[in-house]
């Protein structure tokens, strides 16, 4: 009879698991004890239904057919674990697909739909950002008028900008983009003239087209979310949607914001009573009953099911368990995301997803991933100077390696670890989860590191992931110099990398040998081409010197010559046009001058007494002293003749009959 009771209890769990989705074998012991093992109530707990429908539904059929419906009828069906629980029931054959789990028939609106995509958008606009989540059926319009609400743009004139298939319509469905799960826009208002009032009143027309913006602030995370629900939305399917986006199971959703009037989840937004156009809530995770229980309670509980069938506790993960949960780690409600997105656009963006993963699975105390493309990270190891170089840790990840959790907890997130991996190393992660991320680690690898390098990773079986590699960077070619496997321990760990970090030591010591003699060499070189330099620069400069002395001696020269040539002719042309002298027995008033030079010579001539003063200026300039550089005087009285007027005549000028005058250089 015992035994007959343990196989109803494993049918009863089997039946709780697979209708409720909860894979928790703990949490799920619990809500079924806490119904005395009522199947229909602990399903009500959990997926609360209107009057009664499940147990309805059950009562009307267990008069015929018992507390289960039999397989020849019609059935809900849901996927069933992929192990039993005892070992008792797994030498027997696994269930197939022609026995499915059995679950009470629900109304159709409580059976679960398949959940929609969410697209995350981070909107800049001047100063401000908007975080917008909509889901993938949606337009852009929709999102124009989430913007609108939140930056009081009207929508005709904003235009939102950054897709990076072109320009979008209003109409355009978001779904049909293709877009990433993260997306980042900006919004454009060249000409804005209507005010904020007039596009919420816009938004105000027609109660069939309302859309609610609600900012919903998920307090655990410390995050808000803007998103846009047409007013036929549920409150169900907009709980639904968190789930999506916060990992908080509907049944775990702690609200608060939601009027009184919204006492029914099967309300829409429109009768709900919340606030029109926005409206603000919260949500938190409460503890459910399974969590109330100490974790030691949990793990007695699991294995006084395993034990009562003789099974191990090793079986635990064929019923739906997550590895995190065996040993303690992680969430026991949701699900894991995946460490990596599939086909991501470029290998930053996947690595920033893995970085952010990694982070909300173990912890913020883990190793620094470097954000860039595999070849980047090879650079910033190998091709700096030798004595800033460092080894390149390639850490590879696997969800399905039952090693990945405890690796990443235990070795990964171990303080030595992480402290001697970001001294002395450049990490380098990828997640080889989905063969299209493994394939592309296998291209980039045989790019970098040669076939061979990837010839031993594809080698590896999941079973033996994660894998950290150890790669050193060589003057021809780059090094694996250790793989390590997800079966070792912290110590071993630690005694690898310092074993990988000594013979990297070694070749750096004779790398910054060689580059400090090259650099010496470099150097005297460099102080020789500049001393060659400098010498050649002066010899050109006194070459220079000497060029522009000569020539402007020889232009001097020129000029002074040009100027004596110039001097001889006028003196050859007044010399011409002089008067010829007079002879003494003439009869007309004769004047003898005397005229001393500045050297000591005396010029002599006669001249009638009616000549002008010009004909002697132009005398005295025509043996060379030219009245503009020479003054003609008198001795006594001291006159200047040059200052008279050049038309008197010589009787005029008192120097007549004979006069002695002297040349004297003007100042």
């Amino acid at each position: 009879m015992a035994s007959d009771s343990n196989m109803d209890r494993e049918m009863i769990l089997a039946d709780f698991q697979a209708c409720t989705g909860i894979d928790n074998i703990a949490e799920a012991i619990t809500l079924l004890e806490l119904n005395n093992w009522d199947l229909v109530a602990a399903i009500n707990g959990v997926i609360p239904q209107e009057n009664g429908i499940i147990q309805s539904n059950l009562s009307s059929e267990a008069s015929q057919t018992g507390p289960y419906r039999p397989h020849s009828e019609t059935e809900v069906t849901a996927p069933m674990p992929s192990a039993p629980l005892s070992s008792a029931s797994s030498s027997s054959s696994p269930p197939s697909s022609s026995s499915p789990a059995l679950c009470p028939i629900l109304p159709s609106r409580h059976i679960v739909e398949r959940q929609p995509r969410m697209l995350n958008f981070h909107v800049e606009y001047r100063q401000r950002s908007v975080e917008v989540v909509l889901e993938d059926g949606s337009t852009v319009g929709e999102i124009k008028q989430v913007l609108e609400t939140e930056l009081q743009v009207p929508v005709s004139k904003m235009q939102l900008k950054g897709w990076k298939c072109g320009d979008v319509s209003d109409s355009t469905v978001l779904r049909s983009l293709h877009l990433p799960k993260n997306n980042s826009l900006f919004v454009l208002t060249p000409d804005i003239v209507a005010s904020a009032s007039t596009s919420q009143s816009s938004s105000m027309e027609g109660s069939s087209n309302q859309n609610y913006l609600l900012v919903i602030r998920h307090c655990e995370a410390q995050r808000d979310y803007s998103l846009n629900f047409p007013a036929s939305k549920t409150i169900q399917e907009v709980k639904r949607n968190i789930s999506d986006l916060t990992n908080i199971p509907v049944r775990h959703q702690q609200w608060d914001g939601w009027p009184a009037s919204a006492s029914d989840d099967l309300m829409t937004l429109a009768v709900s009573g919340i606030s029109y156009p926005c409206h603000h809530l919260s949500v938190c995770r409460r503890s459910s009953p399974a969590l109330t229980l100490d974790q030691t309670d949990e793990c007695t509980d699991v294995h006084m099911v395993s034990d009562s069938e003789g099974d191990d506790f090793e079986d635990a993960p064929e019923f739906g368990v997550d590895e995190s949960e065996i040993f303690g780690m992680g969430s026991t409600t949701c699900r894991k995301s995946p460490m990596m997105p599939e086909n991501s656009e470029n290998e930053g963006d996947a690595l920033m997803h893995f970085t952010a993963e990694f982070s909300r699975r173990y912890g913020e105390c883990h190793p620094v991933f470097y954000i860039g493309s595999l070849e980047a990270a090879a650079q910033e190891a190998f091709y700096g100077k030798a004595r800033d170089r460092k080894l390149l840790a390639i850490y590879l990840h696997n969800d399905e390696s039952v090693l990945s959790n405890v690796f990443c907890s235990q070795m990964m997130c171990a303080d030595s670890i992480v402290s001697y991996l970001s001294q002395n190393f450049i990490t380098w992660a990828w997640d080889v989860t989905k063969e299209a991320n493994k394939a592309r680690l296998l291209t980039m690898c045989t790019r970098h590191f040669g076939s061979v390098v990837a010839q031993t990773i594809r080698t590896y079986k999941t079973d033996q992931f994660p894998l950290l590699l150890i790669v050193m960077g060589k003057r021809t070619s780059n090094e694996v110099l250790n793989v390590i496997e997800g079966n070792t321990t912290v110590d071993e760990l630690m005694m690898r990398l310092m074993g990988a970090m000594e013979i990297f030591t070694a070749q750096q010591q004779e790398d910054i040998k060689d580059e400090d003699e090259r650099e010496a060499r470099e150097l005297v070189k460099r102080e020789q081409d500049e001393a060659y330099r400098l010498s050649l620069e002066a010899d050109r400069k006194k070459r220079e010197a000497q060029e522009r002395e000569e020539a402007e001696q020889v232009r001097q020269e020129r000029i002074r010559k040009e100027q004596e040539d110039e001097r001889e002719a006028i003196r050859l042309s007044l010399e011409q046009t002089l008067p010829p002298e007079p002879k003494e027995e003439d009869e007309e008033p004769i004047s003898k001058l005397r005229i001393r030079t500045p050297s000591g010579e005396f010029l002599e001539r006669r001249f009638l007494g009616s000549c002008k003063l010009q004909v002697l200026f132009d005398f005295i300039a025509s043996k060379g002293y030219p009245s503009d550089e020479f003054k003609l005087l008198t001795t006594f009285p001291r006159r200047n003749i040059t200052q008279l007027d050049p038309a008197w005549n010589l009787v005029e000028a008192k120097l007549f009959p004979q006069e002695t005058l002297f040349l004297e250089a003007k100042e």
